[in-house]
């Protein structure tokens, strides 16, 4: 399915189900936030290649993930703090700058991974995942965790482990949930070496 987005370019990778909060104090994603939050609608989340977040243009990867605003507040600092939570990847076929430098972007929502289960040599993950949990589950609001699914397992590690940004992006472009475990697993044999 074909879709129109505004794009948020960042230093960070966005996944499906996954949490994001932002401090708002550029114009442009100011009446972006506030076009979503009236009209209940996503904006998109795309791991900057090229460029800056703040102020001036950026360059993004092709893969990127849809954002819904759950929460928002005013900051100590004055400005808007918005918590959003990744929905659904999406390709870029296009991308347009508007006047105030906003990024419009035509891209394919791409379909959801089917739930797998986790083969026995990969439960491993599921059980530092948990462990992980203890600490961070909190920001994943009350969803319930879901550690017998592939997919959920290998987004939440791949989101929480301290990979480099293109390692991130790699995993969330990736459509098998079994071989991104299986990357993630050989990324951490590598780090307990």
């Amino acid at each position: 399915m074909s879709v129109v987005l505004p794009l948020f370019p960042l230093n960070t990778v966005l996944f499906p189900g996954g949490p994001l909060r932002l401090r708002i104090f550029e114009p442009r994603y100011l009446d972006m936030v506030s076009h979503c939050m009236r009209e209940n609608s996503n904006f998109g989340v795309a791991l900057i290649t090229e460029g800056r977040e703040a102020g001036g243009t950026a360059r993004t990867t092709n893969i990127g993930t849809t954002a819904r605003i759950v929460d928002f507040e005013r900051l100590d600092d004055g400005l808007l703090g918005i918590t959003a939570r990744g929905e659904q990847r999406f390709s870029i076929v296009n991308v347009k700058t508007q006047n105030d430098g906003l990024n419009i972007a035509d891209v394919n929502l791409l379909p959801e991974e089917p739930a797998m289960e986790i083969p026995e040599d990969l439960g491993i993950l599921a059980e530092l995942l948990k462990q992980a949990f203890v600490q961070v589950g909190a920001a994943y609001g009350e969803a319930p965790p879901l550690y017998e699914n592939a997919s959920w397992v290998g987004m939440r590690l791949a989101e929480i482990l301290p990979l480099p940004m293109p390692e991130k992006q790699q995993c969330l472009e990736m459509d098998n949930a079994v071989e991104r475990l299986r990357l993630l697993r050989e990324r951490l044999d590598i780090r307990q070496a």
